[in-house]
């Protein structure tokens, strides 16, 4: 069971959340799912956005540009850093967005005395994990990408900020949020938007949080994932994706992913640019252990 290690008690909620990246998909889900909650949500991102009069504002910034997180961070009690390259791109862009951009988050919360930071990991830090081994988040990472390793590289980094400068961080590895699972994947690795806003509460309110690393996933009954991090935290998931599964395998009776892709968690993911052989000693035959 992970170690809650460098406590740092916040006693009662946060005034004023900000999240980056909140005009991307799961930030849109998550403002939704946080309204009345917090009194001001402080919503941030490069492009603008309209925030509703009274409850929210925005600050216009971007991660590579640290003078403008700063402006985005100061007076802020929390913060859910959703800013970043959702998918796989070439190394200098993951590095100076993913890596060298959410360097810039912790110091700019750090300096702007921000106590805690829920910080969006992926399931890609674990996606050469076999689909068939049920792991908990004690395991040694296995990216399955550039951005899986810059995730990697943020959970690290969020450990170090807690550890060292006393912040509570939260890293959450998401699998996928939305309404509702799509395809036979997402059976596994969906979260509902009420279940991550649950997670994410729990980042910014838990009272003895220090670093803790959890699993962004509902209460799944194909899940691949053991969460007792997250329920030792207090998380009660309150969505399962069987719930919608006719439906799905109605509209895809068949799981058209290759083999790889069906093997390994992180599906299309470990699958993009293989060049191994995983059926010889030459690929990844061997599983993590």
């Amino acid at each position: 069971m992970p170690i809650i290690r460098s406590p740092a008690v916040t006693p009662h909620k946060p005034h004023r959340v900000l999240i980056t990246g909140a005009a991307g998909s799961v930030g849109g889900q998550l403002r939704a799912e946080l309204q009345g909650v917090y009194p001001i949500l402080r919503l941030s991102d490069r492009i603008d956005i309209e925030p509703r009069p009274g409850v929210e504002e925005f600050v216009k910034a971007d991660v590579t540009d640290p003078a403008g997180l700063e402006r985005a961070c100061a007076g802020v009690d929390g913060l859910v850093h959703l800013g970043g390259i959702p998918i796989e791109r070439q190394w200098e862009d993951i590095r100076a967005v993913n890596i060298d951009g959410v360097h810039n988050l912790f110091e700019a919360a750090r300096r702007q005395g921000v106590r805690r930071v829920v910080f969006a990991s992926s399931h890609h830090v674990i996606g050469f994990y076999p689909r068939s081994r049920r792991i908990g988040v004690e395991v040694v990472p296995r990216p399955d990408t550039r951005y899986g390793v810059s995730k990697a590289f943020g959970e690290a980094l969020g450990a170090f900020y807690a550890d060292k400068f006393g912040l509570g961080v939260l890293s959450i590895r998401i699998g996928n949020v939305a309404p509702r699972p799509v395809d036979h994947r997402r059976l596994s690795n969906w979260i509902s938007p009420t279940d991550f806003a649950q997670l994410v509460r729990i980042g910014l309110e838990h009272p003895d949080l220090g670093y803790e690393v959890v699993y962004g996933v509902s209460g799944n009954t194909r899940g691949w994932w053991d969460n007792e991090a997250a329920f030792r935290l207090g998380y009660r998931p309150r969505s399962n994706a069987e719930d919608h599964a006719a439906d799905v395998l109605a509209d895809h009776p068949v799981d058209p992913s290759g083999p790889i892709a069906k093997r390994y968690m992180g599906g299309e993911f470990a699958a993009l640019d293989y060049a191994g052989d995983y059926t010889s000693s030459g690929g990844l035959t061997q599983e993590p252990e």
